[in-house]
């Protein structure tokens, strides 16, 4: 997209005006077009730890999930589910043990490719950030034919009518970007809106449930081990992983966190634990509305309609209608988390250099990174119309053929992060002790691999497709990450600056005042290394306050 980004070159600048709260100077991140200290930046100090949960959460969407693949894992699995999804919760925490703990220390906004640079180094840093455009895209795109099928179905559940597919999804289009191109904190009050509605229609079926005793009274068979050591589990777990899918994106929200020190490991915790409680305890309420006996050949028969039955007669038929239409609030939702998370990663990596910078550009009024939502939201629309045109199904392609690489690469970027973390500690004085820097991130990384083998070994469940088409969705993962690799070749040949200053550390507002009292001050400045400990060790080479051409320094190479 052929946007200007900042000033233009030979244009007269414009004084800057006093430096506020929310500004560049406190938010320490200059414009991407040159460093001009008026241009508007993310909004700083505006998400508390419930707003982060809320993305974090509506990125998972827990009502879809349960809706709509949690059948399909009870078809297969049976009354041992429930457990599954609380191993893939316990796994995913053992992980953000050392996420949150790296989080405390890297301060860059690049989430998932700051976090794999700073431990393994620029070029598996480049791999990481192409790895992670395609996964949040995949995610977020393929959502919109979930999104079209839903509408479709509340729409006939309503008022007995049908309407086509891509207009439906085209409108969810510009609603997301509409949602997301306004203020984060408008963004979040919408979401905790949509939140509650989605989860709280779960809780009503809950307790509908438990207080009749469920279809043969509330039995705890689902916990014993004789129903959750079963073939089936192997597929339950994939499912499982699956559905906890965005809870990483916590770190993406730095720059716009209140305390981020402290918010973001609070958010990420809450996240998974909500999650996996939720999903565990839900699933075993539908198991008792069915009963232990009934409850599979119920799952195998009608998966779609499973919750919407068991909603029918537990409340009634107004809360299945609800239902309908919160699934298609509780997709919004997701939709717009995901798109929230693509714009900040696709402004991050323009900030680096490395995207054109006019995807740097932020609203002055809304303090949004319009420009990269514009983008994504036009790449959505592009892809959603090539899907129509070819005569694809919403649900069977393009949901299934998006979101399947895109669930993949986020379990990979896991998997490389808690490999990345150990490596990061090893050479950074710090005080977080060996539990959080080595023994959890050493159980993730072989946990995390194991949990992404099982879903690739089962990735016919989750698609339907043939042998073919699963084998070129599964290795467009690899693919990403290698197209990584040599773009980080080509970018340290040709932009040297921009590669010595990949996921460099922002100076901090207090660094910028000592920086500047020490450059007016006529006595010579005493350096005794590196702000941040171990970080002249970095795999990648240079000090980390090489920052690529117009973030304000001049960058020095190796």
């Amino acid at each position: 997209m052929a946007v200007e980004s900042g000033t233009r070159h030979g244009s007269p600048q414009q004084p800057a005006p006093p430096p506020s709260a929310d500004g560049p100077e406190a938010d320490g991140t200059p414009d991407a077009a040159g460093g001009d200290a008026a241009a508007p930046t993310l909004r700083r100090g505006t998400l508390g730890v419930a707003d982060i949960a809320f993305f974090v959460i509506s990125a998972a969407a827990p009502l879809t999930v349960m809706a709509g693949t949690s059948p399909i894992a009870l078809g297969t699995g049976g009354l041992g589910a429930p457990v599954g999804y609380l191993l893939a919760g316990i796994t995913l925490a053992i992980f953000a043990v050392g996420f949150t703990a790296m989080a405390r220390h890297v301060r860059n906004g690049g989430g998932f490719y700051a976090f794999i640079t700073r431990g393994l180094g620029r070029p598996a840093g480049f791999g990481a950030a192409t790895l992670a455009l395609l996964a949040y895209n995949g995610m977020q795109i393929g959502v919109y034919g979930l999104l079209a099928t839903a509408t479709q179905d509340a729409m006939e559940a309503f008022w007995g009518i049908h309407v086509p597919w891509p207009p439906i999804a085209v409108a969810g289009v510009f609603v997301i970007w509409f949602l997301g191109y306004r203020s984060i904190d408008f963004g979040a009050k919408v979401l905790g809106v949509l939140l509650v509605a989605e989860t709280g229609i779960l809780v009503l079926l809950a307790g509908g449930v438990l207080l009749r005793g469920g279809a043969h009274g509330l039995a705890p068979d689902s916990f014993t081990p004789g129903n959750v050591l079963v073939p089936g589990t192997g597929a339950v777990l994939a499912f499982a992983f699956a559905a906890f899918t965005g809870f990483e994106s916590t770190a993406i929200y730095r720059r716009e966190a209140r305390n981020p020190a402290r918010t973001i490991p609070r958010a990420t915790y809450i996240a998974v634990a909500f999650l996996g409680l939720f999903y565990a305890f839900t699933i075993w309420i539908i198991i008792q509305a069915f009963g232990g006996d009934e409850i599979v050949a119920a799952a195998v028969h009608d998966p779609a309609g499973l919750f919407f039955t068991a909603t029918t007669e537990y409340v009634g038929t107004w809360a299945a209608d609800l239902m309908h239409l919160f699934i298609v609030t509780s997709i919004l939702a997701s939709q717009l988390a995901f798109h929230n998370a693509i714009n900040r990663y696709g402004l991050a990596l323009s900030q680096e250099g490395v995207l054109p910078a006019a995807l740097g550009r932020i609203h002055p009024g809304n303090r949004s990174p319009y420009v990269a939502g514009a983008l994504q939201s036009a790449l959505a629309v592009l892809i959603v119309l090539g899907f129509a045109l070819a005569g694809a199904d919403p649900y069977q392609q393009l949901l299934l053929w998006m979101n399947t690489p895109g669930m993949l690469g986020l379990l990979a970027l896991q998997a490389i992060t808690a490999v990345a973390v150990p490596c990061y500690f090893r050479r950074l004085s710090h005080q977080e002790g060996a539990l959080r820097t080595r023994v959890a991130p050493v159980v993730a990384t072989v946990l995390m691999a194991g949990a992404l083998w099982l879903v690739i070994a089962k990735i016919d469940l989750m698609t339907g497709a043939s042998f073919t088409t699963n084998a070129a969705l599964v290795l467009s993962v690899p693919a990403a990450f290698v197209l990584g690799l040599f773009l980080a070749r080509r970018v340290r040949r040709t932009r040297p600056a921009v590669y010595a200053g990949f996921a460099a550390e922002p100076e901090e507002e207090g660094e910028l005042e000592e920086r500047e009292e020490s450059e007016g001050s006529d006595e010579p400045e005493e350096r005794e290394g590196s702000d941040e400990p171990g970080e002249s060790d970095e795999p990648a080479g240079p000090a980390p306050s090489a920052r690529p051409a117009g973030r304000g320094t001049t960058p020095t190479t190796r």
